[in-house]
């Protein structure tokens, strides 16, 4: 079946842009908890005053640091108002103590960085040159350790996340493959949240799909959903079919593909939809993935169904394509890009009631 095919046939009713707002305003009156590999993020801003024969060379004049990984989805979550609680940890150097420093700042976060003593905090720099609208990254270097964490201090983590289970609505799992969330520690964690009854949304990185099994929605890029070499937005069907066989493979809930500007494709118990940003111009990749894994996870919390909760994410991740770097999304940006952007759901659903 073809896009306009689908697009004609069985099409989802689109919410009025005034139950879109009230949706969105309900955001902040939800709890989070985040647990995932968190990490900092530095750019380093200058101009290339002068070319050697070997590469540009670059002239510093400011570095920002910022909240990456897991941290991201906190701060976006801080930005709307959401009540949250972060489990991580970091190693004994300066960029844990610089992270722990920058979560303590974030509105609304109840932090709970556990320390594990010589372990290396991941840290990864950007070095940009000002002279182009935007900047121009130069390079990145990434300074980072891939092991799990140290079995006692996973113990440790799952019985804080347990108890932090119980105060929040959602808990979303971040898995940017840094080991904190190795081994069975997922697997436990998706159980104790089944006893306590709170949903899993889990954003993922790479093909441990089997290690959540059982999650409510697993969030996924494209890459790691369809085939090599596939066009996200000419295979529609691809993609779609590729969610729905991940779905059924490892009994998720929903699958959630992130198609970059191309949009979300939501794979459900109801059918397939596709949510299109039609007027967002992709400035910026940079932490658009967890404003969608944010903005989804708190529009559940908010007890919004699945559908309503993936429309207010594709709107999210407009906004933030559109902006330079790791911007955070308000509440205001959402109701404002109300006005200006045009999304379109169709699928083979046949309801979009709850979920």
């Amino acid at each position: 079946m073809t896009m306009a095919q689908t697009s004609q046939a069985n099409s989802a009713p689109d919410a009025t842009g005034a139950e879109l707002a009230g949706a969105i305003r309900r955001l902040a009156r939800s709890s989070v908890l985040v647990v995932g590999d968190a990490m900092l993020d530095r750019t380093v801003y200058g101009e290339v005053g002068r070319v050697s024969q070997d590469a540009p060379v670059l002239v510093v004049q400011h570095e920002l640091a910022t909240l990456g990984g897991a941290g991201n989805i906190v701060r976006v979550l801080g930005a709307l108002g959401v009540a949250v609680a972060f489990v991580s940890v970091v190693g004994d150097d300066q960029a844990g103590a610089d992270l722990t420093g920058l979560i303590g700042g974030q509105p609304g976060v109840e932090p709970w960085l556990l320390v594990q003593g010589g372990r290396v905090t991941t840290l990864k720099t950007r070095f940009v040159a000002q002279a182009a609208p935007g900047g121009q990254q130069l390079l990145r270097a990434d300074r980072e350790e891939t092991a799990p964490i140290h079995p006692k201090l996973a113990d440790r983590l799952l019985r804080i996340a347990r108890d932090a289970m119980a105060a929040t609505s959602v808990t979303i799992l971040s898995d940017y493959n840094k080991g904190v969330l190795a081994g069975e520690v997922p697997a436990r964690l998706i159980e104790a949240a089944r006893q306590v009854g709170r949903r899993i949304v889990v954003d993922l990185r790479g093909a441990a799909f089997a290690r959540y099994a059982g999650a409510d929605v697993a969030v996924a890029s494209c890459r790691d959903v369809v085939a090599p070499g596939v066009t996200p937005l000419e295979h529609d069907d691809a993609v779609a079919a590729g969610a729905a066989a991940l779905r059924e493979r490892h009994g998720f809930g929903a699958v959630l593909v992130r198609r970059g500007a191309e949009g979300l494709t939501l794979a459900h118990a109801s059918g397939i939809q596709h949510f299109r940003t039609q007027a967002t111009e992709m400035v910026d990749g940079l932490g658009v993935g967890d404003t969608v894994v944010a903005v989804l996870g708190a529009a559940l919390a908010a007890d919004l169904d699945l559908l309503l909760a993936a429309r207010l994410a594709s709107i999210a991740g407009g906004v933030a394509m559109s902006r330079i770097g790791n911007a955070v999304v308000r509440e205001v940006d959402l109701v404002r890009a109300l006005g200006g952007t045009v999304l379109l759901a169709t699928g083979t659903a046949e309801s979009a009631a709850s979920d």
